[in-house]
């Protein structure tokens, strides 16, 4: 890869500079497609400059396939296309900008929400220590938000303080419907918050 290519945060957002990423070819190629759409379909695209799209990638430095997973490699590898998951913008200067994990999208009332940007905001509550971001299902609207919390020591809030605190800076949409406090989040042994952990226990209490 061209030794320009290199993460860099800015303002909080993961990015990836290549200055020749959109001919890289003797490396890997990267595109940014319409999170929608399927690799195999004619109709696919690019998507513009500043829009989200999904990160495809091909080379051949890119992975053949999941170790003993068939299934696992066919929806991964589409079209000759690595579908990393990942959504992302690319600026005029070509900096790459992660946005959120497409598994991970809300999507209520046909309006797209990213749980990241809703969990930034929580981040800046002096009272909470750690939060996450998950859709539940609503029968009006698709998925609603639904923000998992956890307080620093000593503190306590109530749901409609954390959901007027996002309020103020987001817009009604994207502002969680209802909260959870819990205790600590659940997590993989590298860190990440096992969202689908939280789905099926939002899941299980609807059930009971």
């Amino acid at each position: 890869m061209d030794p320009e290519a290199q993460p860099t945060p800015i303002k909080g957002e993961r990015n990836i500079h290549c200055p020749h990423y959109s001919d890289c070819l003797d490396y890997v190629v990267n595109r940014f497609w319409e999170s929608w759409s399927c690799s195999e379909c004619p109709h696919r695209k690019e998507v513009p400059v500043g829009e989200v799209g999904e990160i495809v990638c091909r080379g051949p430095i890119v992975m053949k396939g999941y170790y003993k997973d068939e299934e696992g490699t066919k929806e991964a590898l589409r079209g000759g296309w690595l579908h990393t998951g990942d959504l992302a913008r690319v600026d005029d200067e070509g900096f790459f900008y992660i946005v959120d994990r497409k598994k991970d999208i809300v999507i209520s009332g046909g309006e797209n929400i990213y749980p990241r940007e809703i969990e930034e905001i929580l981040y800046t509550h002096p009272k909470i220590a750690d939060a996450a971001v998950i859709g539940v299902p609503d029968d009006i609207w698709g998925e609603s938000v639904k923000a998992v919390v956890v307080l620093k020591e000593g503190q306590t809030m109530a749901e409609e303080e954390v959901i007027e605190f996002c309020q103020q800076h987001l817009a009604s949409y994207k502002r969680p419907r209802s909260v959870d406090f819990v205790d600590v989040l659940p997590r993989n042994p590298s860190g990440k918050v096992l969202k689908t952990e939280l789905r099926a226990r939002c899941r299980e209490r609807e059930q009971t």
